[in-house]
Formats: structure tokens, C-alpha cells, sequence
């Protein structure tokens, strides 16, 4: 049986505007976290072009490392052979002082649902 955990706001039946609620869940960490890679997620093909981005996505970003997966090796290794230029401009995107570097995985985990099918 789960258990919800409700604070002080949730509890009152007033309506709540909705900056307020955006607010509260910015403020908890693990929605926070997801933000950013999010923007990097809607803006990849301006970040690293239209070509590269059909074949690479941003998986990840924590403590600065954006980790970027590629389809297969070959664009894993354009993209190792852009990290810098893919860093800056992703850093860029997000304001800047947020990317200090990128790392190139390869066709690990699932094929997210935005992606287009290889079909």
C-alpha cells in the first residue's frame, strides 16, 4: 500500500496559481534536474545540427557532464570529435556555467519515444 505525502499547500481545497505550483516543483530537486536536459532535448538540432542530431541525443547531465548517446560508432565518433564545439553550444543553451564537459556513449538504453524509427 503506498503512502502520499501531502504538505500544508496540498491539503487546502483554494485554488492554486500556477506559477505557484511550478515554483514548488522547481524547488524539489529531482523535477529541477530534469530541466535542463529537457531545453538541450528541444534544442539539439540547433546545438549540434540537423544531421548529427537525427543520430545523437543528450541522455543525460549531472554535475556538469552531459553525457550525449550516439546511434552507433561511427557518429560516436563525430560526435567525441565535436565534444568541445557540442559543449560550448549546449552550454550556451542553457545559459552558460551549466556543461564542463561531454562524454559519448553508444547505443546504450532504450530508444527514447521522440526519436524516428530505423524502420
Amino acid at each position: 500500500m503506498s503512502r502520499r505525502r501531502e504538505g500544508p499547500e496540498e491539503r487546502s481545497a483554494e485554488p492554486v496559481a500556477l506559477g505557484e505550483v511550478l515554483e514548488g516543483l522547481l524547488a524539489r530537486r529531482a523535477f529541477a534536474a530534469g530541466v535542463p536536459i529537457a531545453t538541450l532535448a528541444t534544442r539539439w538540432p540547433e546545438v549540434v545540427g540537423a544531421r548529427l542530431a537525427e543520430a545523437t541525443e543528450p541522455a543525460s547531465l549531472e554535475h556538469g557532464v552531459l553525457v550525449v548517446r550516439a546511434d552507433d560508432g561511427p557518429w560516436g565518433a563525430q560526435a567525441r570529435f565535436l565534444a568541445e564545439a557540442i559543449r560550448a553550444r549546449a552550454d550556451e543553451a542553457l545559459g552558460g556555467g551549466v556543461v564542463r564537459t561531454v562524454r559519448v556513449v553508444v547505443g546504450e538504453g532504450p530508444e527514447p519515444r521522440n526519436r524516428r524509427s530505423k524502420a
